[in-house]
């Protein structure tokens, strides 16, 4: 794994997780991701892969963003600062949306849970993170200024926003640690964890995209059921204080099922498997969400947000993302150019040979005319030109 394109790191040395010595002590090889020394791998990029399709993997992914929002109107401004509908969020759920520039282009993708009324966790992108920090106060004063009067005219006079309405943004990155567990044996992992009390929605009554509290070893955890590889999974977030014991009760707990820590290698073939964007990959600030086929996300009929105005000007994009999947062992890899007979119509954004599907599958972008399921492609893979059939994201479902 590399450094996402388009991606900059947020730290000018790389740091390490609170896990270090744990990672260390696997055998980890670590590589510089957002500016953050991450385990690549602890051995065999197949067998962690393998682990999380068929039992379970233990992702430490500390290195992610973690922003509280909360107090005040903390759900009409998210409604302003990312393009969902934040506010219909029920309490316990969670929603995937994106944090937008003014042009409409794709400053990160990140996951909101709602905790409560007025708290949010917002999680980004490692390598975004200044850049989100930075929309999100920009956004927050933006806010303020348009509703100081917005409201006037619907209240029959002016309802300027006072302190107590103004939701207040913290980033809690540096003081927290996030590990995810992720596979078909997952739940059952997490149950058997000692330490872990949880105290709210029980995990077996927990629904897709939705979290819960708890806590571990008398301190708060918050877990959620969501993750990035196309199976089941939690991800529990904790005080740095507790990440070694949490990561070692849960390497225990799951030994008999066969849970094994997992590197950000087997993370991108899972996610690629999944039909999931990466940022710096698929996702970048020169994207709009339509192009990337986000359109969906984009909640149009809001009465306003950053980037909403661009959008609903802003042409049909001539190219699209899709998936594409050839035959043989060689894949397609990120900058490969992909063609329509001997015409350029695109170029590879993520590839992989397959471990779960067993042959080549990548993500890539091509012309509008170029993108329908089924049409007959090749990509030049070190000048020799691959057959390519472009397919329906994503490539893998797990069975439920």
């Amino acid at each position: 794994m590399s450094e996402p394109r388009g991606a900059e790191p947020d730290h000018a040395e790389p740091v390490y997780t609170a896990l270090r010595e744990r990672h260390e002590a696997h055998g980890a090889a670590f590589t510089d991701f957002g500016g953050w020394m991450m385990p690549v791998r602890y051995g065999s990029d197949l067998a962690e892969h393998r682990a999380v399709r068929e039992t379970a993997g233990l992702f430490d992914i500390s290195h992610m963003a973690q922003f509280w929002v909360h107090d005040g109107r903390a759900a009409d401004f998210l409604d302003y600062a990312l393009a969902g509908r934040i506010s219909a969020m029920p309490v316990g759920k969670a929603k995937y949306s994106l944090v937008l520039a003014d042009d409409g282009g794709i400053v990160d993708d990140v996951i909101v849970y709602r905790t409560g009324v007025s708290y949010f966790l917002v999680v980004a992108n490692a390598a975004n993170r200044t850049a989100v920090a930075g929309a999100l106060d920009a956004a927050l004063a933006a806010w303020k200024r348009v509703h100081a009067f917005l409201d006037g005219p619907l209240r029959g006079d002016f309802a300027f926003v006072v302190g107590a309405e103004v939701p207040r943004v913290e980033d809690v990155s540096d003081q927290t640690s996030l590990l995810a567990v992720q596979g078909p044996r997952a739940r059952e992992i997490v149950e058997a964890t000692a330490g872990i009390e949880i105290t709210g929605t029980p995990l077996a009554e927990l629904p897709y995209y939705a979290s819960t509290g708890g806590a571990f070893e008398k301190q708060p955890l918050f877990v959620a059921r969501t993750g990035y590889t196309g199976e089941d999974g939690f991800e529990l977030l904790v005080p740095n204080r507790v990440a070694v014991p949490l990561w070692d009760a849960l390497l225990a707990a799951g030994e008999p099922s066969g849970l094994v820590p997992a590197g950000l290698a087997a993370r991108d073939t899972l996610r690629l498997e999944a039909g999931m964007p990466l940022y710096g990959h698929e996702l970048s600030r020169d994207m709009v969400p339509e192009e990337a086929g986000l359109g969906r996300v984009v909640a149009l009929d809001k009465a306003d947000f950053i980037g909403k105005a661009a959008l609903e000007t802003a042409a049909s994009p001539a190219r699209v993302l899709v998936g594409l999947t050839s035959q043989g062992k060689r894949a397609g890899r990120a900058g490969y150019a992909v063609f329509d007979a001997d015409t350029p119509v695109g170029e590879v954004t993520s590839g992989a040979l397959s471990p779960t599907l067993q042959h080549p599958i990548a993500m890539a972008y091509v012309s509008r005319e170029a993108s329908a399921p089924g049409t007959a492609l090749t990509i030049d893979v070190r000048g020799t030109r691959i057959p390519a059939t472009v397919t329906a994201l994503p490539f893998y479902r797990r069975k439920k």
